[in-house]
């Protein structure tokens, strides 16, 4: 069977992603952060729950090898699809992986090496965090990770209605967390996903425009939305997804917030590592948006945890960096990471094997729910997560 792709063209301007951070991000945000890194420990005198809310954040398709060891010298080349391989040498290059990184994903590596971050899925360190679904795509991937466990009836990217109950929908069929579950997704299949219509979660995806938030916000970014080029028709640049669940947050302060990104896999797709890296880049600096954001709201402050990870890897060599699926080596390889209060353990993992299925119950576990109780077999919690969940 062919892989499920999502489509895709060659080429688009950074101008799209610059104007919606004009009208939307440079009213709202300071940015300031500084790098670290770490090894994996024990976090000591953590109680055993103090998170109030937990944003789950996917980067669709981005590899460990980037995550972990920032830009690949192999694929900084034209035949990789990078326009201008001197400026974006200066750009992302250094001499070490940890440089390396740190200029990719300045925010996200500040955090993780600290006793509020942990992060997984470095093979060099032995740690290993695998697709347990076999079809390494994005379907079956969001499926296995909101839902916790991998379902072989799912097994393509249409729009079908999925039959299974993700975390998301568990919460949400809870009293205290009825009307606080929302989903901001940039690829246009995640209300089919989430199941929407069955669950009533509240699911932005794709290119439909925004309503809730301040009106001269949401008219500034719906009018934006409506006039940029459609690089990609199915998913919508993700600035834009993310300033329309940062103004969700700020009107409605959901207690369990999906953010999903996908340029990172349309643009590797297409053929164009530089692209594919500055959407990593951007990426970050969107997330560490949202974290700030969080941070200045007392609903959110000193209790909410971040959780990150991706939908499948992608190929390992020349021109399979652009695919993934079976019989592309490398796809079935993810990572984990996490930033909050509260995390068992911290820094950098080493020597452990985790599976993409861990997330939900994860998620679930840092709000005191186990959702084992409510479904069979949905895979245990990352030892970050507390120790005992009540229901």
């Amino acid at each position: 069977m062919p892989l499920p792709t999502r489509p895709s063209t060659s080429y688009c301007s950074p101008l799209a992603i610059l104007l919606v951070f004009a009208v939307y991000f440079a009213a709202t945000v300071d940015w300031n952060r500084v790098n670290a890194q770490g090894d994996s420990t024990e976090a000591s005198n953590v109680p055993k729950n103090r998170i109030e809310n937990v944003v789950l954040i996917t980067l669709d398709g981005l590899r460990g090898e980037e995550v972990f060891r920032g830009a690949e010298a192999a694929y900084l080349t034209k035949e990789a699809g990078v326009k201008n391989v001197d400026q974006w040498k200066e750009r992302y290059w250094r001499e070490s992986a940890e440089e390396r990184r740190n200029v990719l994903m300045p925010f996200l590596w500040s955090q993780w090496g600290t006793e509020n971050g942990w992060v997984a899925g470095d093979v060099e360190r032995d740690s290993v965090v695998a697709v347990s679904n076999g079809l390494y795509f994005s379907y079956p991937g969001y499926n296995e990770l909101l839902t916790g466990k991998p379902d072989p009836k799912v097994d393509s990217n249409n729009k079908k209605y999925n039959q299974n109950i993700t975390f998301l929908e568990h919460l949400h069929n809870k009293p205290e967390y009825k009307g606080k579950v929302a989903a901001f997704c940039s690829w246009d299949v995640f209300p089919y996903i989430v199941n929407d219509r069955r669950s009533g979660i509240p699911v932005n995806a794709g290119w439909a425009p925004f309503d809730q938030g301040d009106a001269r916000v949401i008219a500034s970014l719906n009018l934006v939305s409506s006039q940029l080029f459609r690089e990609f028709e199915g998913v919508r640049y993700d600035s834009i997804t993310m300033a329309g669940a940062l103004e969700y947050v700020k009107a409605h302060q959901p207690r369990v917030l999906f953010v999903s990104l996908g340029e990172t896999d349309d643009w590797a797709h297409a053929g164009r590592y530089d692209r594919y890296l500055l959407a990593a880049e951007q990426n970050d600096a969107l997330i560490k948006t949202l974290w700030e954001t969080t941070q200045s709201i007392p609903q959110y402050q000193d209790k909410t945890v971040f959780l990150f990870t991706s939908d499948h890897g992608r190929g390992l060599v020349r021109e399979e960096w652009k695919s993934h699926g079976k019989s592309q080596v490398g796809s079935e390889r993810v990572w984990f990471g996490a930033i909050g209060p509260g995390l068992r353990v911290h820094g950098v993992d080493s020597g452990n094997q985790y599976v993409l299925a861990q997330t939900a119950a994860t998620a679930a576990a840092f709000l005191g729910v186990d959702i084992s109780k409510d479904s069979q077999g949905v895979a245990p919690p990352l030892p970050i997560a507390p120790p005992t969940v009540k229901q």
